[in-house]
This record gives C-alpha cells, structure tokens and sequence, in this order.
C-alpha cells in the first residue's frame, strides 16, 4: 500500500492521494484535517465499513448510520499522543440489535485494521445505539 502527499503552499497544506485519485487535504486544521483527525476518521471508517458489510449480509436494512470517534490525548515529550480512543456507533432501520453489536464486536476484534494496529498501545472501545437505544 502506497499514499502520496503533495504539498500546496508554504505552509502546512498538503494533499494525499492513495490508489483511488480523490484527494484528501491535510494540514494543521485550517485548510483541511490534521493528521490526528484523520486517524480517528480512519478508525470510524475502517469500523463502518465492516459493519455495513456484515449488516448487508444478514440482510438488515441500515436507513441511517452516523459514527463519533472520541480520541483522548496525553503529553509524551513534545508529542501528544492518543492514550485511548472511543467509538460511539448510531444505527437506525429494521435492525435487530443483537446483529449490530456482533457486527461491531467482529469489527473491532477481528477485522479492522485500523484500531488493531492501534491495540493493544492506544485502546479502542465502542458503543452501539440502535434506533436511539444503547445496546
């Protein structure tokens, strides 16, 4: 897997580009998202992505999917790092709830990359709403 970045001003503007040409504009988080933003969106998208994909196949009918991705920081030297990241899934449609929190546990144990590369240094929980109900 291969990405590029291409810087577009005399700041810190760059534009990324992976195997899909749609560029993504990255920065300090005026022109674009910043880096640690951008790892917390990875985290949601990689997760949404399995979801849907397992949901579809159990056939249950996704009218609405919203994801918040919650990073918590903390002070190593000059870096701040994420110490824990948080996932908070809303789900509504004709799904049963039990589906959608087996879905998320497969997600998050299983196939997304995304936060097993981040485990176990930086933990990745979640929670599951269905329909406005915590699961």
């Amino acid at each position: 897997m291969k990405v590029i970045l291409q810087r577009k001003n005399n700041a810190y503007h760059f534009q990324g580009t992976g195997k899909n040409p749609v560029p993504i504009h990255i920065d300090n988080g005026e022109n674009g998202a910043s880096p640690m933003e951008l790892l917390l969106m990875s985290v949601g998208g990689c997760s949404a992505v399995d979801i849907v994909s397992i949901l579809k196949k159990q056939r249950q009918e996704i009218t609405t999917y919203t994801i918040e991705v919650e990073g918590e920081r903390h002070e190593v030297a000059q870096a701040k790092p994420f110490k824990a990241v948080h996932v908070a899934i809303f789900l509504e449609g004709s799904i049963v709830p039990a589906k959608a929190k087996k879905a998320a546990q497969l997600s998050f144990q299983k196939y997304c990359s995304v936060s097993l590369t981040l485990e176990p240094q930086v933990p990745v929980t979640y929670t599951v709403y269905v329909n406005g109900e915590k699961i």
